[in-house]
C-alpha cells in the first residue's frame, strides 16, 4: 500500500465532490448533536444533583410517616436528637385556605414548620428577610402564585380552618419543590405550632409526619440508619439521607436522559441510512474512474482506500459539526425541563461528550460506508468499456456479513453503555432490528409486485413515475426506511399525548362528579348533605372511609413478617395504614375478577374483605386466605372473599380494600362525598359557603385539577416533542439529503426525456407522481408502525386501551406525502428551467 499516493488521490478526486461527501455526512450531524446534547445534559444534571442533594432534602436525616406518632416514636424521635444535633418537625397535608379579601378558597398544601428547617439552602421569600423569621409570630408565608391569583399583599389575612394568620411575604422557592409540583398543590408554611385550634389535625385529617435532624460534618449519617433500620421498619418510619435522596433522584432523572439519548441514538441510526445510500449512488457513478485506475495499475485494496479516506475524513468533520451543533443545543434543554426539575440546572460544556460525539462520528461513517464501498473491490478494468447496473458481488460476499455483524454488533454495545441494563439493551435492539427488517421488507415487496404486476392501464406519466421506484439508482428501500421511521415517531408522540388528554377528557365528561368534599366527620355529614341538596347540587355519592391496619397474613403475625427477609412485600404493607370502606355492592368502576362478592354479613360473624387485584398480588394471597386488622387496636380477623379490577382512571371513589358491611361499621371514620357543578360561579360560591361553614373540610375542584393537568400535558407533550424533534429533522434531512445526491442520475433520465420531446409539465408529473406514491407508502406503514407502538404503550405502561384519531391520522399521512412530494419536486426544478444541452454540458 502506497498510502502518500492513496492520500494525494482521494483529495484529488474529493476536489470536485467535496459538497457532495459532505451532504453525505450531513444526515449524520443532527444525530451527533443530539448525542453530544443530551450527554452533556447527563453530566451537568448528575453533577447538579451531586452539589444540590443536601438543599433537596433540607437536612442530613428525613424519619417519615404517615400515621400519627405514638408515644415510642416520639420517644425514638428524642433519641436521636439526644446526640446533640439540630431538630425539626414538620407535618404535611392538603387543605383549603380561604382569603377573605378576595373571597376566594384554593385547595393547597399545608407545610406546617416547628424548628429551624431547612438546614442546607434556603426559603426563597419576597421581602428576602422574612424567612429567618418564619415561626417566631402566627405570620405564614404563601405560594407566589397564590398571591399573584387573588391579589394578595404582605399583612393582609388568611384562614386555614379555623385560625387566622397574617401573610408574612411570597414563597418564591423552597427545597425540593419543582414549578410543575408547585402549580399541582401550591404550598403554604405555616409555624406548627399556631396550627393547634385550627380543626385540622383530628381524625381522618391526611397528615405526613416527618422528622429532621442534622448532623455534625463527617458524622456516618447513613451508617446510623443501617443500624437502626430494624428498629425503624418495627415504627413503620421510612428513612432518607442526602446519600439515598441523591441516589433516588438521580434514577429518576438518569430514566428520561437514557430515554432522551435513545430518541437521539435512532436520529442517528437514521442519518446512517442516509449515509449508507448515498456512499450507494456514489460508488455506482465512480465505476468508470475506479475502472480506468485498475486500468492503469492500482489494485482492488487501494482504490477501496481512497474512497474509504474520503468518507473517513467527511465523517470526522461531520463529527465536529455535530459536536458543536450539540454544544449549543444543551443550553437549551435545561430550559426546556427546568419546569420538572425541582434543583437547577447548570449548563456547562462537556468535553468528554464533544470528544465522545466526534469518535461517534467518525467510526459510524465508515462503519456504514463500508457496506456499499466494498463493492469498490469488485469492479474489474472492464468496467471501463463495459458498463453494468451492479458491481459483481452480493449476498455472498462474506466481507458484507461482517460489516451486517459490525453494525449490529455497535448498535447493541452503544445501546449498553445508553442504559447500562442488558434487558432493555436487548428490548430496543430487538425491536429497533424488528422495525428496520418490516420497514426494509415492505419496500422490497411493494418494488416486487410493482414490476411483476404493473399496472398498465394507468396514465403514460403515472406509470413513468411508479417505474422510476423500481430502476436502477432507485432509492425505495432508503426514503421508505427514513421517511417511514421518522412518521413512526412523529405519529408515536402525538397518539401519546392524544391517548394521555384523552384520559383527562374522560375524567371532565359532562355529568360526571367533578367536585369533591372529604375529611367530613360524621357529625357533619347531614349538615353538608343538606347544603349541597339547598344549592340545588346532586349528592353524586357518599363514602365512608375507615382508617386500618394489616397486622397479619395467612396466620402469621407482623412480627414473624418483619423477622422473614423473603417476605418483602408482606414486610412493607404490615402496620401500614389503609384508608378503606364497606359496601354491599360493586361500583362501575369496578369488575369482579375472583370470588364471590360478599356485601353484607352477619355481627359477629368474620369479616369478608375485597382486594383490588395488584394489591393482592403484591400481599401474596388468594381468595380464602386469612388476614387481620387493627381498627383502634381492636383486631379484626378477615377472609379475602374476592379480588376486583379497578379503573383508577375514572373519577370515583376507588380503594383497595372493601369491607362487607357488618363489619367496620360502628369505627371511627369520616367521609367523602361527591357533587357535580356545572358553572364556575357556583363552584366558587359553594366552595366558599362550606370553607366558611366547616373549615376542617377540605373540596378539590376537579376541574381545576384538570386544566392544571392540561397545562402539565402540554408542557411534557412540548417536552416529548423537543426530543422527538431530533429524529424528525433527522428524517427530514435524510430525505433531503437522498434526493439530491440522486439529482445527477436524475438529471440524465430527466434530460434523455426532455431530448425525445417530453414538456416540462410532462416531467413535473412524473416526478409528482414517483416522490408522492413513495411518500404516501413510507407514511402508511409509518403509521401502522405507530399505531401498534402506542396500543402496546397504552396497554403496559398507560393500562388504557388506545383509539387512534382519525383525524390525526389523515393530517400526518397527508403532511408526510406533500412534504415528500416538495422535496422531491425541487430538486426536479434544474431540469424543469433548463435547456437539456446547458445541463449535459455542464455534468
Amino acid at each position: 500500500m502506497n498510502w502518500q499516493w492513496v492520500l494525494k488521490m482521494a483529495w484529488r478526486d474529493s476536489r470536485r465532490n467535496r459538497s457532495r461527501l459532505f451532504l453525505f455526512i450531513s444526515s449524520i450531524i443532527l444525530g451527533i448533536a443530539s448525542l453530544v446534547a443530551i450527554k452533556s445534559f447527563n453530566q451537568n444534571l448528575n453533577r447538579n444533583i451531586d452539589q444540590q442533594a443536601a438543599q433537596l432534602l433540607g437536612a442530613d436525616l428525613e424519619l417519615e410517616t404517615n400515621r400519627r406518632p405514638s408515644e415510642e416514636v416520639l420517644a425514638f424521635v428524642d433519641s436521636i436528637s439526644s446526640l446533640g444535633i439540630d431538630a425539626a418537625e414538620e407535618q404535611q397535608f392538603m387543605s383549603m385556605v380561604l382569603f377573605p379579601k378576595a373571597d376566594g378558597s384554593r385547595f393547597i398544601q399545608v407545610r406546617a414548620i416547628k424548628g429551624s428547617y431547612p438546614f442546607y439552602g434556603t426559603i426563597e421569600t419576597r421581602p428576602a428577610n422574612v424567612a429567618e423569621e418564619f415561626g417566631m409570630e402566627g405570620e405564614v408565608l404563601v405560594d407566589h402564585s397564590l398571591m399573584i391569583q387573588y391579589e394578595a399583599t404582605p399583612g393582609d389575612s388568611i384562614q386555614l380552618g379555623l385560625n387566622k394568620f397574617r401573610i408574612a411575604g411570597h414563597l418564591i422557592a423552597q427545597p425540593g419543590q419543582s414549578a410543575v409540583s408547585g402549580a399541582l398543590a401550591p404550598s403554604i408554611l405555616v409555624p406548627l405550632d399556631q396550627l393547634e385550634g385550627s380543626g385540622l389535625q383530628q381524625l381522618g385529617s391526611l397528615i405526613t409526619y416527618k422528622f429532621y435532624f442534622k448532623f455534625p460534618p463527617g458524622y456516618g449519617v447513613d451508617a446510623l440508619v443501617d443500624r437502626l433500620q430494624g428498629r425503624l421498619t418495627q415504627l413503620q418510619l421510612q428513612s432518607e439521607t442526602i446519600q439515598t435522596n441523591k441516589e433516588d433522584t438521580g434514577r429518576s432523572f438518569t430514566d428520561m436522559a437514557e430515554f432522551m439519548g435513545l430518541v437521539g441514538f435512532i436520529a442517528l441510526l437514521l442519518g446512517c441510512i442516509g449515509v449508507s445510500s448515498a456512499v450507494h449512488i456514489y460508488v455506482r457513478e465512480k465505476m468508470v474512474s475506479v475502472a480506468i485506475l485498475r486500468c492503469l495499475g492500482a489494485t482492488s485494496r487501494q482504490t477501496f482506500f481512497i474512497f474509504l479516506v474520503q468518507f473517513a475524513f467527511i465523517g470526522l468533520l461531520g463529527g465536529i459539526a455535530g459536536a458543536i451543533v450539540g454544544s449549543a443545543i444543551q443550553y437549551l434543554i435545561p430550559w426546556v425541563v427546568q419546569s420538572f426539575v425541582p434543583f437547577a440546572i447548570s449548563s456547562e460544556l462537556s468535553w468528554s461528550a464533544i470528544v465522545e460525539g466526534i469518535l461517534v462520528g467518525l467510526v459510524i461513517s465508515v462503519l456504514f460506508a463500508l457496506l456499499p464501498l466494498v463493492a469498490v473491490r469488485n469492479i474489474s478494468p472492464l468496467h471501463s468499456l463495459r458498463i453494468s447496473d451492479e458491481p459483481e458481488g452480493g449476498w455472498k460476499d462474506r466481507t458484507k456479513w461482517l460489516i451486517y455483524f459490525l453494525i449490529a454488533a455497535f448498535v447493541v454495545v452503544f445501546t449498553y453503555f445508553q442504559v447500562g441494563k442488558w434487558g432493555q439493551t436487548l428490548v430496543f435492539s430487538l425491536g429497533l432490528g424488528i422495525i428496520f427488517l418490516l420497514f426494509y421488507t415492505v419496500s422490497k415487496a411493494f418494488t416486487y409486485f410493482i414490476r411483476k404486476y404493473f399496472p398498465k392501464r394507468l396514465p403514460y406519466l403515472w406509470r413513468q413515475g411508479l417505474a422510476n421506484l423500481y430502476r436502477p439508482n432507485n432509492q425505495t428501500v432508503v426514503l421508505l426506511i427514513s421517511i417511514g421511521l421518522g412518521t413512526a415517531m412523529v405519529a408515536t408522540l402525538f397518539f401519546v399525548q392524544e391517548m394521555l388528554m384523552q384520559r383527562i377528557r374522560i375524567s371532565a365528561n359532562e355529568k360526571q362528579a367533578n367536585m369533591l368534599l372529604f375529611t367530613i366527620l360524621p357529625t357533619q355529614l347531614e349538615p353538608i348533605r343538606q347544603m349541597t341538596i339547598d344549592g340545588g347540587l346532586p349528592v353524586v355519592d357518599e363514602v365512608p372511609i375507615v382508617t386500618v391496619q394489616l397486622t397479619g397474613i395467612k396466620g402469621r403475625t407482623a412480627d414473624q413478617i418483619l423477622a422473614d427477609s423473603t417476605a418483602r412485600s408482606s414486610a412493607r404493607a404490615i402496620n401500614q395504614e389503609i384508608r378503606a370502606t364497606y359496601r354491599s355492592e360493586l361500583t362501575p368502576s369496578e369488575r369482579l375478577v375472583k370470588g364471590e362478592w360478599v356485601g353484607q354479613v352477619a355481627k359477629g360473624d368474620t369479616a369478608q374483605v375485597s382486594l383490588e387485584v395488584g394489591y393482592a398480588r403484591r400481599l401474596g394471597v388468594g381468595i380464602g386466605d386469612k388476614l387481620e386488622f387493627s381498627v383502634m387496636g381492636i383486631p379484626i380477623p378477615a377472609i379475602v372473599s374476592s379480588t376486583r379490577e379497578v379503573d383508577w382512571n375514572q373519577f370515583s371513589t376507588n380503594f383497595r380494600l372493601v369491607f362487607a358491611e357488618g363489619t367496620i361499621d360502628e369505627a371511627p371514620r369520616f367521609y367523602v362525598m361527591l357533587t357535580y357543578i356545572e358553572d364556575v360561579e357556583t363552584s366558587v360560591r359553594f366552595q366558599q359557603q362550606v370553607v366558611n361553614a366547616f373549615p376542617n373540610i377540605s373540596v378539590i375542584d376537579i376541574n381545576s385539577v384538570l386544566n392544571i393537568l392540561r397545562d402539565l400535558m402540554g408542557k411534557i407533550g412540548f417536552v416529548i416533542q423537543f426530543i422527538g424533534g431530533f429524529s424528525i429533522l433527522t428524517g427530514v434531512i435524510v430525505l433531503i439529503a437522498s434526493v439530491r445526491i440522486s439529482k445527477y442520475q436524475r438529471i440524465r433520465e430527466n434530460v434523455l426525456l426532455r431530448t425525445i420531446g417530453a414538456s416540462r409539465r410532462q416531467i413535473f408529473i412524473i416526478n409528482l407522481s414517483e416522490y408522492f406514491i413513495l411518500g404516501f407508502l413510507a407514511a402508511l406503514v409509518g403509521l401502522l408502525v405507530s399505531m401498534v407502538t402506542t396500543s402496546l404503550l397504552g396497554s403496559l405502561l398507560f393500562e388504557m386501551r388506545f383509539v387512534p384519531s382519525i383525524g390525526t391520522m389523515f393530517i400526518i399521512l397527508f403532511m408526510v406525502s406533500l412534504l415528500t412530494t416538495i422535496i422531491g419536486l425541487l430538486n426536479s426544478l434544474v431540469t424543469l428551467n433548463r435547456p437539456p444541452l446547458e445541463i449535459l454540458r455542464r455534468n
